[in-house]
């Protein structure tokens, strides 16, 4: 999006990630939040005015950012969830389905079918369409069994691009949970604008 990072731009005049927090907080299921921050970037309020349980800094990679994350989580926590800190419009619901879902199998996330035509493209023409039958788009949160994830990710030789593959590379079936349209990452400029007309008149 260019300019400041998006997740601490402000909607209705609270910070993105404020936003996202709260829409996770609403979720009766969730017991403890840790956020993984940029090293040179703080925001102050984080654990007083939403509980959050710790803040630290990321890693290098996602995958590194969610290592050092759950270190600091309460060792009670059987099921972890991972969650994109620019996705404000997650419901509750879909957080708790997702929770039981990775309780019940040991590994879930939010998705929905894609309903585009699918084609490559290559040298600025199209070339093979794809089959968009089985096909999903991903969202967060995606969760898992504790043991699971700290697993995949101690086993991970390389990168990817979110837990799911993470957790497949060791075999693991992944549960599909329903998730909405409305669950909006919020990456581009469209992605923003698309943000300030549907945001809740009422805030959060």
């Amino acid at each position: 999006m260019g300019g400041p990072r998006k997740q601490f731009r402000a909607i209705d005049g609270v910070p993105l990630l404020f936003h996202t927090l709260r829409a996770l907080r609403r979720c009766k299921d969730v017991d403890s939040l840790v956020v993984a921050m940029p090293e040179d970037h703080g925001v102050s309020g984080l654990s007083d005015d939403l509980g959050v349980h710790a803040v630290i800094v990321g890693g290098a990679t996602r995958q590194d950012s969610v290592a050092r994350a759950m270190k600091v989580l309460p060792p009670a926590a059987d099921v972890i969830l991972v969650h994109d800190a620019v996705r404000p419009f997650v419901e509750a619901r879909q957080v708790s389905a997702v929770i039981a879902a990775a309780r019940e199998s040991g590994a879930a996330a939010l998705a929905v079918p894609a309903t585009d035509t699918m084609r490559y493209g290559c040298g600025g023409y199209f070339t093979t369409a794809v089959s968009r039958d089985g096909l999903y788009h991903m969202q967060t949160p995606q969760g898992f069994r504790r043991q699971i994830l700290e697993g995949a990710i101690a086993a991970a030789e390389s990168a990817a691009t979110d837990e799911v593959a993470l957790v497949q590379r060791l075999g693991h079936r992944v549960t599909v949970v329903p998730g909405s349209r409305n669950n909006v990452k919020i990456t581009t400029g469209e992605d923003w604008e698309w943000a300030t007309i549907h945001w809740p008149s009422s805030g959060t």
